[in-house]
């Protein structure tokens, strides 16, 4: 069973409605990065910060996964299918993929501050100021700020490495460290990108420009028709 990888981002989530950083009339256009998603936001208002991930939270809760999302869950028919993703939402979980790698954390989870240690989010009740962790240290988003190290990036690399097929959807590979990963693919691994907007061009990659559900549709036909 050849390995299938697939590297998300925004625009996945897109479709079903949640919406970018880059986005106009969205959660980012009312609360700018540095005033929620930095380590010195943090420091500086951290009430504000819960509240805003909060909000993220009930977005994604609201968002339902897309016809990509459940083509991607199909091709596990057919393929050993990893998905290595850049959201921090669980609509690749709900369309029933098992094995999902979150590079920026989890919507979904809290971290201790003092210990790392996650915890999942308990009947949709998001952490306030004053939750603390069962060793006492205030619970934050789990989520990789700006400014901050990706914890998951060597293991992403290490997926990646292993792929025969990579497919990069609803990512135009301008944001590092993440979008380096691409370059751990191996030489004989076919590489498609599906996003409707300009990607570096090279010649290891076939882009599609269209959106994630358009793109996935076409590859996955051609995917489940392949011995």
């Amino acid at each position: 069973m050849h390995n299938l990888v697939v590297f998300s981002g925004a625009g996945m989530s897109a479709e079903s409605g949640l919406s970018t950083f880059r986005d106009q009339n969205g959660l980012w256009d009312q609360y700018p990065i540095e005033e929620v998603a930095t380590p010195n936001a943090w420091n500086k208002d951290p009430e504000k910060v819960l509240h805003f991930y909060k909000m993220r939270m009930e977005n994604c809760l609201n968002a339902k996964p897309n016809m990509a999302h459940e083509k991607i869950f199909q091709l596990e028919k057919k393929y050993k299918v990893q998905i290595v993703t850049q959201n921090i939402d669980n609509l690749h979980e709900r369309a029933g993929s098992s094995h999902v790698l979150h590079l920026h954390g989890e919507i979904m989870r809290s971290r201790s501050i003092g210990t790392g240690k996650t915890y999942p989010i308990k009947s949709n009740i998001y952490p306030k100021l004053g939750d603390l962790c069962p060793d006492g240290h205030q619970l934050r988003p789990d989520v990789v700020w700006f400014g901050e190290d990706v914890p998951n990036l060597y293991l992403g690399a290490e997926i990646i490495e292993k792929a025969d097929i990579l497919i990069i959807i609803g990512t135009s590979l301008q944001v590092y460290p993440a979008a380096g990963l691409v370059n751990y693919a191996a030489e004989n691994c076919k590489i498609y990108i599906i996003d409707p907007n300009e990607v570096p061009k090279s010649n290891k990659w076939n882009h599609l420009k269209m959106n994630a559900s358009e793109g996935l549709e076409i590859i996955s036909q051609k995917l489940m028709l392949n011995d």
